[in-house]
């Protein structure tokens, strides 16, 4: 039987995000029903409620969540009621020429519900990145269901459905950043913050935090950045040089998803270094770089997606290393708040001193 829960909506474009009731239909086959314990709140969301993703609103906003499968569709086995799970927006499908191929962290066909949330007018919602979770609970691909320990906190477990696992990603996995390596990271918010303790927990030797901001590079070095720039004063590319012999970064990591900031993080690395695009530009932005020195550079120009990661993979690991106090994914919590303050969290996103907020239920 349909469930009727609280949940935040953006109306239209640029809009004040609002409290509505929702409709929450039963699980059909392949979908769970996930009773929401927390949601951090994310840029994207921001971007969802621009209108920078798409126009399909309204939009079910949320999508950096942990909670408890409350009840499972026909044909669901990897989860049953009762676990504690994080959400995530790569439900990889098994059958696409990525998963064929034995990547399924690049998997082409990640799927979501079938069904749709709905207003009580029977409005059908846009669940964000196929989530939906700031909601009391939420309708998923039961494939977005990712089991984790249960003792560890959800305001902590949800960050690694998108912000934290994008960051420590972009360095282990699409950067592989490796032991003794000299790694820059442009752009200290949430994802570049995740990126530095990725690089330290890859063994980084140097790793060089950039930002306009003060207070974010103070951060930075709590994370486990060795030296910061702060480039409002400082030429980037000349200081990241300096700090590593003259030569460059063996891996830069781009987390603005900027023209500006990316052309830095291209002529901050070494010979044959690899540049990690993780910040997420909008459509309209350009890039131009001479092509003689594209070539003449080598090395690595990638995009890192959600990280590269694998969920089932990925997920309990990095859980189990915070569990042992070798990562602290407590360190992103920068405040809890309710499903009410979500609008005020979007504000302070501007401020520079949250990394998350993050709607507890």
């Amino acid at each position: 039987m349909a469930q009727q829960v609280q949940g935040v909506v953006a109306p239209g474009k640029n809009e004040p995000v609002r409290v509505e009731t929702i409709v929450v239909p039963d699980p059909g086959p392949g979908e769970a029903v996930v009773k929401v314990q927390a949601c951090g709140v994310c840029h994207t969301d921001l971007h969802y409620k621009q209108g920078g993703i798409n126009d399909d609103f309204p939009f079910l906003l949320g999508h950096e969540a942990a909670g408890v499968v409350e009840s499972v569709g026909e044909g669901v086995t990897d989860v049953a009621p009762g676990d504690f799970v994080i959400l995530n927006w790569r439900a990889v499908c098994g059958n696409c020429r990525a998963c064929l191929r034995g990547r399924p962290q690049y998997c082409f066909n990640t799927h979501n519900a079938a069904q749709k949330m709905t207003l009580t007018d029977g409005t059908e919602l846009s669940p964000a990145l196929g989530i939906g979770a700031f909601a009391e609970k939420t309708l998923v691909a039961a494939g977005q269901c990712t089991k984790v320990d249960p003792s560890v906190s959800p305001a902590v477990a949800g960050l690694l459905g998108c912000g934290v696992m994008a960051g420590i990603g972009a360095a282990i996995n699409t950067g592989q950043v490796g032991r003794g390596d000299s790694v820059a990271v442009i752009g200290c918010g949430g994802v570049g913050d995740a990126a530095i303790v990725g690089a330290r927990l890859a063994g980084a030797a140097r790793i060089i935090a950039v930002d306009i901001d003060d207070r974010k590079l103070e951060t930075a070095k709590s994370m486990g950045a060795t030296h910061t720039v702060n480039s409002r004063s400082t030429d980037p590319v000349e200081a990241i040089r300096e700090l590593t012999g003259g030569f460059g970064a063996d891996v830069v990591i781009e987390a603005v998803g900027r023209p500006e900031t990316y052309k830095q993080a291209f002529y901050a690395r070494d010979l044959a270094g690899t540049v990690v695009l993780v910040g997420v530009p909008t459509p309209e932005m350009t890039l131009e770089l001479s092509l003689i020195d594209v070539f003449g550079r080598g090395g690595s120009l990638k995009s890192s997606w959600y990280g590269d990661c694998l969920p089932s993979r990925d997920f309990p690991m990095l859980i189990d290393l915070h569990q042992q106090g070798r990562i602290d994914l407590g360190a992103f919590v920068t405040e809890t708040i309710g499903l009410g303050d979500v609008e005020k969290a979007f504000a302070r996103m501007h401020e520079g001193d949250v990394l998350r907020s993050v709607v507890v239920f």
